[in-house]
């Protein structure tokens, strides 16, 4: 008998690592007033991640889909983020579906390693090397976010450029902990390059969640 995954099966609650209003810091809706979700549990692995806490969903208390939704509720934004981790490990139907009931719209970071579930507003697509992504993700990419932490990285975001459509943002994005470095070469790329765009973490600068 096959295992059904997390992904498959019906789920009414998840880990919550952490859940804040605050300001997005990067990306397409930069400056937005959004409800971060950040689901527990990762099978990622990348070396420079920031939120390696989170990679254990077992250490995260678990919650239900309406005690999720309603502290979102609390606070007059009606933009919600979900995050990680990797929150499509899971399957996040019935948390986009109350979420959209309650006026959401709804966000998605993912590393695309697995197939999207769940009805989504816009989803930001950030590849990584150390786990490749899905096929299906691509044409459903309202937003491709690369991290550059190398100057190679360059070449490897121009070959996910090549697969998602027409219509998905171009962002190139500085690894924070390199990015006095890899901003310069970023910026000389992307005058050479204009259907990239650039995504800095301004909520670091800001020194805000």
């Amino acid at each position: 008998m096959q295992k059904t995954t997390l992904q498959e099966a019906p789920v009414e609650s998840y880990p919550i690592m952490e859940a804040f209003y605050t300001l997005q810091g990067e990306g397409y809706y930069q400056g937005h007033a959004a409800y971060f979700i950040r689901l527990g549990g990762c099978d990622v692995g990348c070396v420079w991640c920031d939120v390696k806490d989170s990679w254990e969903a077992e250490r995260w208390p678990v919650q239900t889909v309406s005690q999720i939704v309603e502290e979102a509720v609390q606070f007059p934004g009606r933009l919600a983020v979900i995050t990680g981790g990797e929150p499509a490990m899971y399957n996040l139907q019935a948390l986009t579906a109350q979420l959209h009931a309650r006026g959401f719209k709804t966000n998605i970071e993912t590393s695309g390693v697995y197939p999207l579930t769940g009805a989504w507003d816009w989803v930001c697509f950030s590849p990584k090397k150390f786990k490749a992504p899905h096929e299906s993700v691509y044409a459903q990419a309202n937003e491709l976010k690369v991290v550059i932490y190398h100057p190679s990285d360059l070449a490897w975001a121009e070959s996910h450029a090549a697969k998602v459509s027409g219509a998905c943002k171009l962002y190139l994005q500085p690894e924070w902990s390199k990015h006095q470095q890899m901003l310069p070469l970023i910026i000389d790329y992307i005058k050479a390059n204009p259907k990239w765009e650039i995504s800095l973490q301004i909520h670091k600068f800001m020194d805000i969640p």
